[in-house]
């Protein structure tokens, strides 16, 4: 007998290259080179994974499985659940968003139809501008 899960995630789950970078790697006093000579994988994947930047492949998560001596579908696992959450949550395109001019020439996206950025007429909020989300981009 089984307990369905009907509710879903509210927050994206952790990436393996987080999982590994923070929980693995500091455990087994291990770095990049080192992971990279161990399992064989080259050491810019290593970086592109630790970085979050690359997904687990079937073969890393053997060779990471027989490193850490877990189960390959533990890596597996964890990326499928990263790529389904990403797969519903895609990230706004650009035409989601307007460009806010400041007179601090600081630039907000913010989540709207495109305009023209001339005719908008905001006031500039320092404390919106330093609480900086995944929807706000600052330039100087």
């Amino acid at each position: 007998m089984s307990i369905p899960n009907n509710t879903s995630m509210k927050r994206r789950p952790r990436h393996p290259g987080e999982m590994l970078r923070e929980d693995f790697l500091s455990d087994c006093d291990l770095t990049a080179s080192s992971l990279s000579e161990a399992t064989g994988i080259s050491r810019r994947s290593v970086d592109e994974l630790l970085r979050e930047r690359r997904s687990v492949t079937p073969e890393m998560a053997l060779r990471l499985a027989r490193l850490f001596g877990n189960l390959p579908e533990f890596w597996i696992k964890a990326q499928r659940a990263v790529d389904l959450w990403d797969a519903a949550h895609p990230l706004p395109t650009q035409d989601d968003y307007k460009l806010v001019e400041s007179t601090q020439s600081v630039a907000v996206l913010i989540s709207m139809p495109v305009i023209n950025a001339d005719e908008a007429e905001i006031e500039f909020n320092p404390t919106r501008s330093t609480q900086a989300t995944q929807r706000e981009v600052i330039l100087s």
